[in-house]
């Protein structure tokens, strides 16, 4: 059987693995921001055009003046450009979500497993599309990365194009490195989803430690009176201490609450027949005869007539 646990093996890790993927989010970030919009993605295909690397965003021009139909690279594309920008945004998005749910210890290992994994999953695909091929002039056959990657931005026809270009290739190699770091959180959290045999060996006592004292509970609640009360068991092996058992047959039972007591009253009402205390006290002190009957107040005396 499978054993899932809750619990990270390396706890403080994970903070440290944030803490290295917050600025690298952050940077990327900016840099998408920075491309939206086009600012720089159709002058560095036009460059690359002049140099001879790759097609011409003419080409866009041309096929539509003669009605054939024409794919925009993907390298080239709009897409990539919001796709990266979202991206960012959902990086950041996530990294302050799971730092309070991982600090409040309900961001599990399988949780992390899949969380990483979509990600992992999608910052593959934005590295492929930012390294994609343009095939799409026979002429200036692109096979692999685009200029700016492969070669160094002072190549550049137009040098105004020389910072755009370092910003593309600053995204890319912070795309890689982003890619790597989650890698390393799918293993951290694989490593801690599975528990090792000392684990598991503790987590089935525990089980069967609690399993032993619901069924004695059960027990003791089903017949109370022939059952004593147990202290719980000990997990060194300990003996347990048992309290004194009180049925309605044992002697201290037969005997409880038939002693002498100081309670005023509860002697002369347990009886079958009992009497005011006023009126028991009376006929031991006061002999019939011997004394005349007092009443309390005394009556009013008669007003002698004049």
């Amino acid at each position: 059987m499978v054993y899932l646990t809750r619990n990270w093996r390396k706890h403080n890790l994970f903070y440290i693995l944030m803490a290295i993927e917050l600025p690298i989010t952050i940077v990327i970030l900016t840099f998408t921001g920075i491309a939206s919009h086009d600012l720089y993605r159709t002058k560095l295909w036009q460059d690359g055009a002049d140099n001879g690397f790759n097609s011409s965003p003419d080409e866009v021009l041309y096929a539509a003046a003669n009605h054939r139909p024409y794919k925009v690279p993907m390298v080239w594309g709009s897409f990539i450009t919001n796709y990266n920008l979202v991206l960012g945004v959902l990086s950041i998005f996530i990294l302050i979500t799971k730092l309070p749910v991982h600090i409040l210890r309900i961001f599990y290992p399988p949780v992390s497993v899949f969380v990483h994994v979509g990600l992992f999953i999608v910052y593959i695909v934005s590295a492929s599309y930012q390294a994609g091929s343009d095939k799409s002039d026979p002429k200036h056959l692109q096979s692999g990365p685009p200029w700016y990657i492969t070669k160094s931005c002072n190549v550049a026809s137009n040098k105004d194009n020389i910072g755009y270009c370092q910003q593309a290739k600053a995204l890319f190699g912070f795309t890689i490195i982003i890619i790597v770091l989650y890698f390393v959180e799918i293993i951290v959290s694989v490593h801690s989803c599975f528990v090792t045999k000392e684990e598991k060996a503790e987590r089935d006592e525990l089980r069967e430690e609690k399993r032993t004292m619901k069924e004695y509970e059960d027990m003791v609640l089903r017949t109370p009176r022939t059952f004593p009360m147990m202290s719980p068991a000990l997990p060194s092996g300990g003996t347990t201490q048992m309290m004194p058992t009180m049925s309605s047959r044992s002697p201290e039972f037969s005997t409880f609450g038939h002693g002498s007591s100081d309670l005023p009253l509860r002697d002369h009402f347990s009886t079958p027949n009992p009497r005011p205390p006023a009126q028991q006290e009376s006929s031991e002190t006061l002999a019939p005869g011997n004394q005349p009957q007092m009443y309390f107040p005394p009556p009013p005396k008669k007003a002698a007539k004049v």
